[in-house]
């Protein structure tokens, strides 16, 4: 567990430099898929960021500005670019939270830059060179989820891309591989593997329980096994938990059957600082 202190004297510890953290813990990523309106936004952040404040869990602020990669034609995009990210801005803001969104082209790395603090490759994007080059010249951390094709160690490849173009501020998360056509499976031998490039590992607790490319047109999941997948990724060493969670899963826009639902969460937050105590 070496690495999660080292990571945290460096970008982390810069980035969690308003939060009072416990060193040992390991840091989360969540929030709502995407951005839906103001109100629901707010209430999501300000409700993790007491339950980390409770835990002594960094906390970053996850959502999405738009959703470039959705299975129909007809399903939820957002708001509106500029309102979405000005919306993540204010909720990091106003919770002392670091914040983090997707981007997918290179024009859109120097637009997100300019709103949020960690810059998220997607996994289907992950071997897209020109994207890789432009997010790093942002000199934003950039977090790479692994690609749904891909094993840990093939992902060595997009940190030396991001690398190469004068940007050391990487991070990479395992989100499962794909499993037949319509479901993924968690190979957790990739978090030690990708361990081995010196930087944070992230387990997606969230879309790795995904079931993609449904008849309906709507992507499926398996939340009930958010708590498995997670305290599975502490046993292991991830640096950090990603999860995505909502007021009522059953009516978001986007990703809500694999969402965990919002009153939740605290209980998971709370099993979970205790495993880490007990395997650091």
């Amino acid at each position: 567990m070496k690495i999660v202190v080292l990571m945290m004297e460096n970008y982390l510890q810069k980035l969690f430099a308003h939060q009072q953290y416990d060193k040992n813990n390991f840091f989360l990523i969540a929030g709502p898929c995407v951005v839906e309106g103001e109100g629901m936004v707010m209430e999501i952040a300000e409700t993790v960021t007491a339950i980390c404040k409770k835990y002594k869990v960094p906390y970053i602020f996850k959502a999405s500005y738009k959703k470039a990669n959705r299975t129909s034609a007809s399903s939820f995009i957002g708001i509106g670019d500029e309102k979405a990210l000005e919306i993540i801005k204010t909720a990091g803001e106003k919770n002392a939270v670091p914040t983090i969104t997707d981007i997918h082209t290179g024009l859109e790395a120097s637009t997100a830059a300019h709103y949020a603090d960690i810059l998220q490759i997607p996994a289907f994007l992950c071997r897209q060179t020109e994207l890789l080059i432009a997010a790093a010249k942002t000199n934003k951390i950039i977090n790479v989820k692994k690609g749904q094709f891909l094993n840990g160690e093939a992902m060595k490849f997009a940190v030396e891309k991001i690398k190469s173009a004068g940007n050391k501020k990487v991070m990479l998360t395992e989100r499962g591989n794909s499993f037949g056509y319509h479901d993924l499976v968690v190979d957790f031998r990739n978090i030690p593997e990708m361990k081995l490039n010196n930087l944070p590992v992230i387990m997606d607790c969230t879309h790795s329980l995904q079931q993609p490319n449904q008849s309906d047109g709507i992507t499926g999941g398996n939340p009930k096994l958010i708590e498995t997948i997670a305290k599975a990724a502490i046993a292991v060493g991830a640096d950090g938990i990603f999860i995505e969670t909502h007021q009522n899963p059953m009516i978001a826009k986007s990703d809500g059957a694999n969402m965990l639902p919002l009153h939740l969460l605290e209980d998971l937050i709370k099993k979970l600082v205790h495993l880490r105590s007990a395997v650091i």
